[in-house]
């Protein structure tokens, strides 16, 4: 299975969830780093930090699959 055929199978609840909850973090961090108002230097590194979290945690929720669902309906894709 590679990347693309990951990303577009069915994904568990929890990780939708996560993956929603990345998003939201990601967003959040970029709303500090790139703030009009002048911040302190670890107010902003930490608004990078959380960018960066955000959008490795929804990711890798993005990319997880319910295997069970997997089994049940498989593509007949051939191997190359």
């Amino acid at each position: 299975m590679n990347v693309i055929e990951r990303a577009q199978a069915p994904t568990p609840k929890f990780f939708k969830t996560l993956r929603s909850i990345g998003l939201i973090v990601a967003a959040m961090g970029a709303a500090i780093a790139t703030a009009p108002v002048a911040l302190p230097a670890a107010i902003v590194t930490i608004g990078g930090y959380l960018t960066v979290a955000g959008g490795v945690l929804s990711a890798i929720s993005q990319v997880t699959v319910d295997d069970k669902e997997t089994k049940e309906n498989p593509e007949e894709v051939p191997d190359e």
